[in-house]
């Protein structure tokens, strides 16, 4: 029940499957380098933790997972509650809550909860999925701009008017290649589908920042020099007046990469036609955050982009994966000045399509035709997530969608729709 995928997958390995797997573990690496940087920084986390976590966590939960496709790492569901946590209990904090949710996933995994799934409400997963991506969308228009607030908002309600009061200090350069890099994403994946487009543009945005001299604040002058290698592991501070205090965020990391990770596999089993083991899944994410949590990374989950990006590419095994993450490792070693050269407006404009994907623009209509309680529960959600918190607003969406659903007990099987994000 708990067999690795991997140990599966190995007993019929061969070399054109192994060239298979590299190929797409190196363009999936291409994928995940700037999406890992991007992440960190708008979690109020350093760009270097966002890479520790795609080394360490992104290899666990490919050789540990239940799926055969799937690729780990930090995600843009986490960067709310990861900012949130950040501001009100520290980086140690975050560290101690991520390692309390791997113990959380661990458990569930060993009581066979995987397929529990199938009983959170799809309007909620569609509902806090906007908010989500609406606070990132705006989260990222300061550095997009070039902005400097006085005070830069945690919440989106205050973050808007000190963003407006801050129009008179627009920096022109940022935004035009903010909206440059944008543009290059955007026609990459349309002409070139199966290429690595997002590192290519977030390049050439950063490019035209260092060769023409221009007044934009990168990577470097804002966190300083990248790492080369992974940090020592080390245990955060425990004690149990924390971890009680903790517990409420570290439930909500549990939760989202619980789902998130097995949307992912669930995606991956449509496109390639196999079968993933959801309670090792569950095993795997626990394990993997666990770990990035000793080495002082970002919580992690499946990534259904970056696992869709793999299955486009020709992977075929959690091999793929494994590799992915190594690459990742080897990029920190011989190219950390390059990635610190990145132009923070390139990587907001990455996130900003990354929240507009996330939120599946596509399917606004659909969700309006839906029966009304669903309406509802959506919006109820949504708006909870983006004025109160998202701890709230799962609770408050989980709870009344199963009220909902024990009311009208014949109502159909949920029906899972991949979304980038």
């Amino acid at each position: 029940m708990f067999r690795p995928q991997v140990l599966s997958s190995i007993a019929t390995y061969d070399r054109s499957t192994f060239r298979a797997d590299l190929l797409a573990g190196i363009t999936v690496a291409m994928v995940a380098l700037p999406l890992s940087l991007a992440i960190a920084i708008a979690s109020g986390a350093s760009p270097a933790q966002g890479l520790v976590t795609a080394v360490v966590a992104g290899f666990l939960i490919s050789a540990l997972g239940g799926s055969h496709v799937q690729i780990g790492g930090p995600t843009g569901a986490f960067i709310v509650v990861v900012a949130g946590v950040i501001a009100k209990h520290g980086y140690d904090g975050l560290v101690l809550a991520t390692l309390m949710a791997g113990v959380i996933l661990l458990i569930a995994g060993r009581l066979k909860a995987g397929a529990l799934i199938a009983h959170i409400p799809e309007a909620v997963i569609n509902g806090f999925t906007i908010g989500i991506a609406l606070i990132i969308g705006f989260s990222q228009l300061k550095d997009l701009m070039g902005l400097t607030p006085e005070h830069d908002a945690a919440d989106l309600i205050h973050k808007i008017p000190a963003l407006w009061a801050a129009r008179d200090t627009l920096n022109p350069w940022a935004l035009a290649i903010g909206l440059g890099t944008m543009v290059l994403i955007v026609a990459f994946r349309r002409a070139a589908p199966r290429l690595p487009g997002l590192i290519v543009a977030v390049a050439i945005g950063s490019g035209v920042v260092v060769l023409a001299g221009l007044p934009v604040e990168t990577i470097a002058d804002r966190f300083g020099a990248l790492p080369s290698s992974l940090p020592t592991p080390q245990l955060p501070h425990v004690t149990l007046e924390r971890l009680q205090e903790l517990l409420p965020s570290a439930l909500v990391i549990a939760f989202l990469a619980g789902v998130e990770s097995l949307l992912s596999a669930i995606v991956a089993d449509r496109m390639t036609d196999h079968h993933h083991k959801p309670n090792a899944e569950l095993v795997a994410q626990g394990a993997a955050n666990v770990a990035s949590a000793l080495f002082m990374g970002l919580p992690a989950t499946g990534a259904i982009a970056r696992t869709a990006t793999n299955i486009r590419a020709g992977g075929q095994t959690p091999v793929a994966g494994m590799i992915h993450a190594l690459v990742i490792w080897g990029m920190m070693a011989v190219a950390a000045p390059l990635a610190g050269a990145m132009a923070l407006p390139a990587m907001s404009a990455l996130l900003i399509l990354t929240a507009w994907n996330m939120s599946e623009p596509h399917k606004w209509r659909g969700y309006m035709a839906e029966r009304p309680s669903d309406r509802v529960l959506l919006i109820l959600t949504l708006v909870l997530t983006v004025l109160v918190d998202l701890t709230v607003a799962i609770g408050t969406g989980v709870a009344l969608g199963l009220a909902l659903r024990l009311r009208r007990r014949g109502a159909d099987p949920q029906h899972w729709d991949p979304r980038e994000h």
